[in-house]
């Protein structure tokens, strides 16, 4: 089932408007690439999706557990590194782009073991199963 478009404006530069049912808000680049950094880069937003849905997916794995989580801290960084030795790779300089999630769960009653359990359910996450599979991407000129 699809969900209902992201509405997304450009006008000419690199500010860009998105509109997400309700929700209103602002992608851009910083004034070093041209931009006027009037919201997150477009990585910054893939990374604070990755980041949310993370933090989501814990609370509602803990709640549904009965497990004494308090808190998530999440620290999403992102890199893209040259693929070299990818053996996938079709394009001469493709490149692997690399997010790397900090997760620091806060519960006075945590044990070690909830805690390294946490970390596997982290890795469930919708977002990140979606960026860890294959993704196709199917672009179109509409009227």
């Amino acid at each position: 089932m699809a969900t209902k478009p992201i509405i997304v404006l450009g006008r000419g530069s690199f500010r860009t408007e998105v509109t997400a049912g309700p929700h209103t808000f602002i992608l851009d680049e910083p004034p070093e690439a041209g931009g006027t950094n009037e919201g997150p880069t477009p990585y910054d937003a893939l990374a604070a999706a990755l980041g949310g849905c993370t933090a989501m997916t814990l609370h509602f794995y803990a709640k549904r557990e009965k497990i004494p989580l308090e808190g998530v801290d999440i620290r999403v960084s992102h890199d893209r590194q040259h693929a070299s030795d990818c053996a996938d790779c079709t394009e001469k300089g493709a490149r692997i782009h690399v997010l790397e999630v900090e997760i620091s769960v806060m519960g006075d009653d945590l044990t070690q073991e909830q805690k390294e359990t946490l970390l596997e359910i982290a890795k469930r996450c919708p977002v990140a199963k979606t960026l860890g599979s294959q993704i196709r991407i199917e672009e179109r000129l509409v009227e």
